[in-house]
């Protein structure tokens, strides 16, 4: 016996974190994993710290010479980030 209702996996995932209102936290989630892919390894393996509040992006270094070079890109290090996740998830990236 087929039941009438049946749905594909993908949909029944995409509800669930619809209703759940996680897709927000996913997104942030997405968007710090994307870390070493925008600034590279070097620079991500001198980043102690990076976290989301509020919309603004804290990242805190072990090194003062990376922190002030980062500085410097950070308005580009921000759009590339939101690029990859494909909204305006940061509006502001906190250096320390």
């Amino acid at each position: 016996m087929r039941r009438s209702n049946t749905q594909k996996l993908k949909e029944v995932i995409k509800e669930y974190i619809r209703e759940t209102n996680i897709e927000d936290k996913l997104k942030e989630t997405r968007l710090i994993n994307s870390w070493e892919k925008v600034v590279g390894k070097e620079i991500a393996r001198r980043t102690d710290k990076i976290y989301i509040k509020k919309n603004k992006l804290f990242v805190y270094f072990n090194s003062s010479v990376v922190r002030n070079e980062l500085l410097l890109h950070r308005e580009t290090i921000r759009k590339n980030l939101n690029a990859l996740v494909g909204e305006e998830i940061i509006g502001e990236i906190v250096i320390r």
